[in-house]
């Protein structure tokens, strides 16, 4: 089966929190789960997109695709007011964006895995792996190893609010929101006061990262949204881990250039050929 023969999997909901709470709103997932087609082929991926990205986008159909090559299983799906799911985006917080990637790694996926984040989403896979981690141990843990593009880590705080200038900071602090302009869309980035006081509960760069796997980053030396020298230090950052860091020299933030993609999956094989070793 080649790339553009592989099916798109069909759209299913999963449901997350109690329609009862006010912490935890009930909200409806959308997801899309390729089942592997090889029984000797154990390993699952899972995306994990970014901020206001959906598992639509340029990176994750080619994931998709890719595994559905290999077969490989591989979970897709959207965050809390992302694309299909429900829920408003601007209700949003690091937290709740963690809870719904561990709703659907409990309950849609089964066997090892590898988590493919990119920007949010390695933040996101990075708090995924240190709740499991203090759930189940190292030894019971099913997170065998992850890709990180242009990782995220910490950036409500690293990366917005410590540049944004007294007004803007005001302005969220006094009305609850500020509106950013978005490079990638027309419609700006909402940044509401909650989701930056809850990013504060999630920092994870001052302290050493734990995940029980192999990481392999990936970051374009161009991108103007992450720094290189945020992925420099998040890798720095992973003392316990086996990791593995790649500059891609005039890459941007999105990395989804036919070479970029290429990279996504070399990275992948090599990790699963030292997973499988």
């Amino acid at each position: 089966m080649t790339a553009t023969q592989a099916q798109t999997p069909d759209l299913s909901y999963e449901r997350v929190g109690d329609a009862t709470t006010d912490d935890k709103p009930h909200r409806r997932l959308a997801v899309r789960h390729r089942p592997a087609t090889t029984s000797d082929r154990k390993l699952g991926l899972i995306w994990l997109g970014g901020f206001k990205s959906d598992m639509d986008g340029t990176k994750a159909i080619a994931l998709d695709q890719w595994a559905a090559e290999q077969g490989l299983s591989c979970t897709r799906f959207d965050y809390s007011g992302h694309g299909l799911s429900e829920g408003a985006f601007t209700d949003g917080t690091i937290s709740q964006w963690t809870d719904d990637a561990e709703t659907i790694f409990e309950r849609i996926t089964t066997g090892p895995q590898i988590l493919v984040g990119s920007s949010m989403g390695g933040w996101i896979s990075l708090l995924l792996a240190k709740r499991y981690l203090a759930k189940v141990g190292h030894d019971a843990s099913r997170i065998r190893g992850m890709v990180l593009i242009a990782p995220a880590a910490d950036f409500t705080e690293r990366l917005m609010w410590t540049g944004f200038p007294d007004a803007v900071k005001e302005t969220i602090l006094t009305e609850g929101r500020w509106e950013k302009p978005s490079d990638y869309s027309d419609d700006p980035y909402i940044i509401t006061r909650a989701l930056i006081e809850d990013g504060r509960q999630n920092l994870l760069m001052d302290t050493p990262i734990e995940t029980g796997c192999p990481v392999h980053i990936l970051q374009g030396l161009e991108d103007p949204d992450v720094p290189w020298q945020h992925a420099e230090a998040t890798f720095h950052n992973l003392v316990r881990d086996d990791a593995l860091i790649t500059f891609v020299k005039d890459g941007d933030h999105r990395l989804s250039r036919p070479q970029d993609l290429d990279l996504m999956i070399k990275a992948l094989a090599g990790l699963i050929s030292q997973i499988q070793m």
